[in-house]
C-alpha cells in the first residue's frame, strides 16, 4: 500500500508540474515549436530523398499501401523483356563499363592525323589509344612469336608507344620476311589516305591467307600449334574487314556488303568483331531496307547484347512508314495510329539504351570524331553511331522531325533513370568517368538525365521554410506580426464580401432583365 500510494503521489506531482509547465509558456513558444519541427521534418524528408531516391510517402505507398489495395508495381519490367532483363543484369554485375572496341573506327594515318595536321588537336585519349594496343596485342601476337624473326619484331611494336618507332619495326618486320601484321601496322598508322592503306591490306592479305593456310594444316598438332592458328585467323579477319572498310570509304558500297557478307559466312563465330553493324551501315547507305531488316531480325535478339546502332537502325525502319506524314498537331487530335505507336516505341526503347544519340542527331550538339573504342549506353557510342548514321537520318523524310517530338517522351515514362528502365536495365554509374577517359579534354561530354524533384518534396520544403520564416518574425516582431496578421484577415474579408455582393448584383440585374 505505502509503494501504491508513493507512486500515486509521484504521478500527482509530475502531473501538477507538467500542467503548471504549460500554463506557464507563451503563445511565442508554440509557433516557435512548430516552425522548427517543420523544418526538421522537411529536412528529414530531404535526406531521405537523397539517399534512397523516393520520397518517404512514396516509398510508403508503393511499399506497403499499393500490395494492401490490390496494386500492381510499373516499375517491374514487362513480361516481354524479363529474360533479356536478367541476362542483362547479370552481364551488368560482372562488368558495369565494359569498353568494347569501335566497329567502325577510323583510320589513324589516314584519318585521325589528318584531323591533328588540319586542327592541332589530338582526337584520340592515350586512354583510347592503350586499348588499342592491348587489343592489338590480343589479336596479332601469340606465345610462338620468338620461333619467327619477323613476329617477335613485331611483338616489341605493339608495345611500343612512340608512333615512328612502331612503323621503323614494322619496316624492319618486312626486311625480313612478308609479314602480315607489319603491312596492318603501316596500313593503319603510316598511309596518309585510304588508297594507300587499302593497297598495303591487299599485300597483308596475300601473306596472312599463306600463314592461315599453313596454321590451319597443324591447328590440332598441340596447344601451340592452336594458339598459332586462333592468331592466324584473327590478322585475317581483320585485313578482310578493314579492306571491306575501305571499299566502303572509297564507294564502292556493294563491293563492301559483299565482302562484309562473306566474311560473315566464312566466321560465323566470331561476333565479337560485331562485324554486323558495318554491314548495317553499308545496307543503309544502298537504302535497301528490306536487307537491313534482315539483319535486324537476326541480331535484334533478346538474349544479344544490344548496341546504339542496333536499336536506333530499328527505330528508323519503323519511322520511315509514318514520318513522310507525321504531324504532331494531327496526331494530338485523332491520336496516334498503330504505325506511329510502334515507331513512337521504337524510339523510346533506342533513347532508353542511349540518351545522347538524339542530341547528335537533331544537331543540338556538334559532333567530334569517334574514338577507337567505345562503352555501350556512354556518349562514346554516340557520337560513333551519329558520325556514321546522321545522314541515313537526314535522308528518310520526317525521320528527324518525328524523333524531334517523340524522344523526351522517354523520360516521362521513367522518372528515375538512374535507378531503374523499363525495357533495359539502368544506367551504369561509372559510365561518365570511363567517357570522360575515352574522349578528348575538348569535348563536352554529354551526361545521362538528372534525376528531378518531385512536386511532394519541393511544396514540403516551401511549407516548411515559410512556416519556419513565419515562426522567427512572429518571435522577433510580435506585435507588428499581429497588426499584419489583422491586417490580411480584413482584406481576406472584405474580398469575400465584395464578391458577395457582385454576385448579388449580378443576379438581380439578371433577374430585371428577364
Amino acid at each position: 500500500i505505502q509503494h501504491v500510494l508513493l507512486l500515486y503521489s509521484w504521478c500527482l506531482l509530475f502531473s501538477f508540474s507538467v500542467s503548471m509547465f504549460l500554463n506557464t509558456l507563451t503563445p511565442k513558444f508554440y509557433v516557435a515549436l512548430t516552425g522548427t519541427s517543420s523544418l526538421i521534418s522537411g529536412l528529414i524528408l530531404w535526406w531521405y530523398f537523397r539517399k534512397y531516391g523516393t520520397s518517404f510517402i512514396e516509398q510508403v505507398s508503393v511499399s506497403h499501401l499499393r500490395p494492401l489495395l490490390g496494386g500492381v508495381d510499373n516499375s517491374a519490367p514487362s513480361a516481354a523483356s524479363a529474360a533479356g532483363g536478367d541476362a542483362d543484369s547479370n552481364r551488368q554485375s560482372v562488368s558495369e563499363c565494359k569498353v568494347w572496341r569501335n566497329p567502325l573506327n577510323l583510320f589513324r594515318g589516314a584519318e585521325y592525323n589528318r584531323y591533328t595536321w588540319v586542327t592541332g588537336r589530338e582526337p584520340l585519349t592515350y586512354y583510347d589509344m592503350n586499348l588499342s594496343a592491348q587489343d592489338h596485342q590480343t589479336f596479332f601476337t601469340c606465345d610462338t612469336d620468338h620461333l619467327r624473326p619477323a613476329d617477335a619484331i613485331m611483338q616489341k611494336a605493339w608495345r611500343e608507344r612512340n608512333p615512328q618507332a612502331r612503323i621503323s619495326a614494322a619496316h624492319e618486320a618486312l626486311e625480313l620476311n612478308e609479314c602480315a601484321t607489319a603491312y596492318i601496322l603501316l596500313a593503319e598508322e603510316e598511309a596518309t589516305t585510304i588508297v594507300e592503306a587499302e593497297k598495303l591490306f591487299k599485300q597483308a592479305l596475300k601473306a596472312g591467307e599463306g600463314c592461315y593456310r599453313r596454321s590451319q594444316q597443324l591447328q590440332h598438332h598441340g596447344a601451340q600449334y592452336e594458339a598459332q592458328h586462333r592468331r592466324d585467323t584473327n590478322v585475317l579477319v581483320y585485313i578482310k574487314r578493314r579492306l571491306a572498310m575501305c571499299a566502303r570509304k572509297l564507294g564502292r558500297t556493294r563491293e563492301a556488303v559483299k565482302m562484309m557478307r562473306d566474311l560473315m559466312k566464312e566466321f560465323p563465330l566470331l561476333s565479337m568483331f560485331n562485324i554486323h553493324e558495318n554491314l548495317l551501315e553499308a545496307l543503309l547507305e544502298l537504302q535497301a531496307y528490306a536487307d537491313v531488316q534482315a539483319v535486324l531480325a537476326k541480331y535484334d535478339d533478346i538474349s544479344l547484347p544490344k548496341s546504339a546502332t542496333i536499336c536506333y537502325t530499328a527505330a528508323l525502319l519503323k519511322a520511315r512508314a509514318v514520318s513522310d506524314k507525321f504531324s504532331p498537331e494531327a496526331a494530338s487530335r485523332r491520336g496516334l495510329s498503330t504505325a506511329e505507336m510502334n515507331a513512337v516505341e521504337a524510339i523510346h526503347r533506342a533513347v532508353e539504351f542511349n540518351p545522347h544519340v538524339p542530341k547528335y542527331l537533331l544537331e543540338m550538339k556538334s559532333l567530334i570524331l569517334p574514338p577507337e573504342h567505345i562503352l555501350k549506353r556512354g556518349d562514346s557510342e554516340a557520337i560513333a553511331y551519329a558520325f556514321f548514321h546522321l545522314q541515313h537520318w537526314k535522308r528518310v523524310e520526317g525521320a528527324l522531325n518525328l524523333l524531334h517530338c517523340t524522344w523526351e517522351g522517354t523520360f516521362r515514362m521513367i522518372p528515375y533513370p538512374l535507378e531503374k528502365g523499363h525495357l533495359f536495365y539502368p544506367y551504369p554509374i561509372c559510365t561518365e568517368t570511363a567517357d570522360r577517359e575515352l574522349l578528348p579534354s575538348f569535348h563536352e561530354v554529354s551526361v545521362y538525365p538528372k534525376k528531378e524533384l518531385p512536386f511532394f518534396i519541393l511544396f514540403t520544403a516551401g511549407l516548411c521554410s515559410f512556416t519556419a520564416m513565419l515562426a522567427l518574425l512572429t518571435h522577433q516582431f510580435p506585435e507588428l506580426m499581429g497588426v499584419f496578421a489583422k491586417a490580411v484577415s480584413i482584406l481576406c474579408c472584405c474580398s469575400l464580401l465584395v464578391n458577395k455582393d457582385t454576385s448579388a448584383g449580378k443576379a438581380e440585374l439578371n433577374a430585371a432583365r428577364y
